[in-house]
């Protein structure tokens, strides 16, 4: 197996491992902790391989928005054709943080990619923590923010979106989760404390008033997604592509208008957030 970093912070490509043969799970999976995001190359998996590998991070989380495959329902498909415009995810976020437990992992087999364009952004939280000041960081540690699912997969999204209009994006009557997390939380895996804050999901700041919280959020996703924390990733067919939920963000780079992309989907269950501050 060779593993080799994408940039500094985080993410890297694995080649020379065939993720069916289990005695290469457990270098895998330590490379996913170190990374945060790890792009397997040259995995010619069936969608049965590709459940049974997802099983081995932990439960599957059957996802209520996206369209199943028709045959698999643990696996989602996430599909542009060459028609449509608009993507899946466009915007830095993190999976499911308006679960209660949020998702442990992510991970995209990559089905069909344009030759060029398709790419997905990865933002570490945890650097981009590092990298803010004492008094920040203290600050911080004390707030806690409130996350919601409406506002991207309800009726009132459907009415704006055309990935809700098309069918690519379903159930808008089941986006009524909400939850409150800490702003700060300490990683399962690793023990770092990573920002845990979002785009899309995060609507306000518990503690701090409307401008306040509106102020403060805005500063910390130009903070969190500057480059200097960032890595792109390129898919391409074969790829299976994992990450870390509580320790990155993701975007989906959309530049690629004219070609189809198919991405086979699959979310792993995590366990409750913990914040960094001492019990």
């Amino acid at each position: 197996m060779k593993i080799r970093p994408l940039t500094g912070v985080l993410g890297a490509e694995i080649s020379d491992v065939d993720v069916r043969e289990p005695s290469s799970f457990k270098e895998i999976h330590r490379a996913f902790v170190k990374y945060g995001v790890i792009a397997i190359r040259d995995q010619s998996v069936t969608p049965e391989e590709q459940i049974r590998f997802a099983q081995k991070f932990g439960e599957i989380n059957i996802n209520k928005f996206f369209t199943p495959h028709p045959d698999y329902p643990e696996i989602s498909l996430i599909i542009k054709e060459p028609q449509q415009r608009m993507a899946i995810g466009e915007s830095w976020h993190t999976d499911h943080s308006y679960d209660v437990v949020p998702c442990m992992a992510s991970m995209l087999h990559t089905i069909e990619a344009p030759e060029v364009g398709g790419d997905t952004g990865f933002s570490s939280m945890s650097s981009a923590f590092g990298a803010l000041s004492e008094s920040m960081k203290n600050f911080l540690r004390g707030l806690s923010a409130h996350h919601s699912n409406d506002h991207v997969f309800g009726y009132t999204a459907k009415k704006q979106y055309e990935t809700h209009q098309d069918g690519r994006v379903l159930n808008s009557e089941l986006a009524v989760h909400h939850v409150i997390h800490p702003v700060v939380i300490k990683h399962p895996l690793s023990g770092k404390e990573c920002l845990y804050v979002n785009k899309d999901f995060t609507t306000h700041v518990e503690e701090l008033s409307e401008a306040e919280s509106e102020s403060l959020l805005q500063f910390l996703y130009r903070h969190a997604s500057d480059i200097r924390f960032t890595c792109r990733l390129r898919h391409a067919p074969g790829t299976i592509t994992i990450w870390d939920n509580q320790s990155t963000w993701h975007t989906s780079i959309n530049d690629y208008d004219g070609y189809r992309r198919i991405m086979h989907r699959i979310v792993i269950k995590g366990s409750p957030i913990q914040s960094s501050l001492p019990r």
